[in-house]
């Protein structure tokens, strides 16, 4: 009778280490995974909204103006003086801003 309780209460404690593990499981999921996933995605829909004219902050800190895209590499144009052309790769754009937009084509 002793050796089917001591069954019973290993089968119990067993049954929690698998509950606690499903359930730190599923914390680092959305604590961890799924924010990354969301912020990945949001980054693909800004480099794939990218237009030659737009103007751009590189993660760098400078602006500049988008002339043309290739696959993975952006040409941005730097100044005022029309020669500084940089290639440099998509991943390197932090941030886009359309040009001539007015409010109502924000909303």
């Amino acid at each position: 009778m002793g050796s089917m309780f001591l069954a019973a209460n290993a089968q119990s404690s067993m049954m929690m280490i698998v509950v606690y593990l499903v359930l730190f499981g599923g914390i680092i999921y959305f604590m961890t995974i799924r924010p990354q996933r969301k912020q990945q995605k949001e980054k693909e829909a800004l480099h794939s909204s990218m237009q030659p004219g737009d103007s751009v902050l590189t993660t760098s800190g400078f602006y500049g103006v988008i002339i043309d895209i290739m696959d993975d590499t952006v040409i941005v144009e730097f100044g005022s003086n029309r020669n500084c052309r940089i290639p440099m790769q998509k991943d390197a754009i932090a941030a886009v801003e359309k040009p001539n937009l007015s409010k109502k084509e924000e909303e």
